[in-house]
């Protein structure tokens, strides 16, 4: 059995709250510079170079790439012999709250969703996520989601019978009906199979891989490329203003699923995709 220090997973969790709101993840960027080379639309060329310099600038000043510096998702991956010295949950909320401090970064979540909607004024608590594995390794991905991309996430029980066409028809209606909201490009993740609760979980997760890693699945790789493609072809383009740059990367995670259900959840995420991880 190892042992983890809780003291440990919060001074992670405070740094990587603090990186992962300055430093764009390599091939999110890679994507966006890609982008300024190919998009031929000289306003939408123009908005993703000021893209470009902004996440620059960010890197350089060590500054946050958005103002919304988003809901701290952690997701924990835990092996069975590992143990720690306290409450995980409690030491990760500290290192989200000494984090959001110390890295003068703006504070969003309030208390309760209705009564009040007090702000918690700490960005506690943290949405964590766990994942119990074989072995003792102990890894945290700290993923900052801002809402105006979440708040074009949407989710749908198909029936079986809508197959593969209506899974391409729903992610494709949820992108165009989120237009410029969630600030495009975006990356979209897409969660297939499961239950209710479980697609949702899986498109979130999906956003965490690189855009650069395809679905092991051919069936599954393929079907994210026909779905990138459909969604530049809407035109909706940088923040909205036209062009074929309106999405960075399709991802697509599935597992199975009952007899009588075909799950689908599509979160969608702006062009500031913003996870790091770090082994402990």
């Amino acid at each position: 059995m190892r042992e983890i220090r809780c003291e440990d997973i919060t001074k992670t969790v405070r740094d990587l709250c603090i990186k992962a709101n300055s430093f764009l993840p390599q091939d999110v960027r890679s994507r966006i510079c890609q982008a300024c080379e190919t998009e031929s639309w000289p306003l939408a060329n123009s908005i993703l170079r000021t893209i470009r310099e902004n996440f620059e600038i960010a890197e350089h000043d060590e500054v946050p790439i958005c103002q919304d510096t988003g809901v701290a998702c952690v997701f924990v991956t835990m092996g069975q012999d590992v143990y720690a010295d306290g409450s995980i949950a409690a030491a990760i909320d500290e290192g989200v709250r000494q984090g959001y401090a110390d890295g003068y970064l703006r504070k969003s979540i309030v208390s309760d969703p209705l009564d009040g909607r007090v702000n918690t004024g700490d960005n506690t608590p943290a949405m964590i996520y766990w994942d119990v594995v074989p072995g003792d390794a102990f890894r945290i991905t700290i993923a900052p989601k801002g809402f105006g991309s979440e708040n074009m996430s949407r989710i749908k029980m198909l029936r079986p019978a809508d197959g593969v066409e209506g899974v391409k028809e729903f992610v494709v209606k949820t992108v165009e009906e989120a237009g410029p909201n969630p600030c495009p490009p975006i990356i979209v993740g897409v969660g297939i199979g499961g239950t209710f609760d479980k697609a949702a979980l899986l498109a979130k997760k999906a956003l965490m891989r690189s855009t650069d890693v395809r679905n092991p699945k051919k069936y599954y790789a393929d079907l994210e490329k026909e779905l990138l493609d459909r969604i530049n072809d809407l035109g909706i383009g940088p923040q909205g203003i036209g062009g074929r740059t309106t999405c960075l990367a399709v991802n697509i995670e599935e597992m199975p699923t009952h007899i009588a259900g075909l799950p689908v959840a599509v979160n969608i995420n702006c062009h500031v995709t913003r996870h790091i991880t770090e082994e402990l």
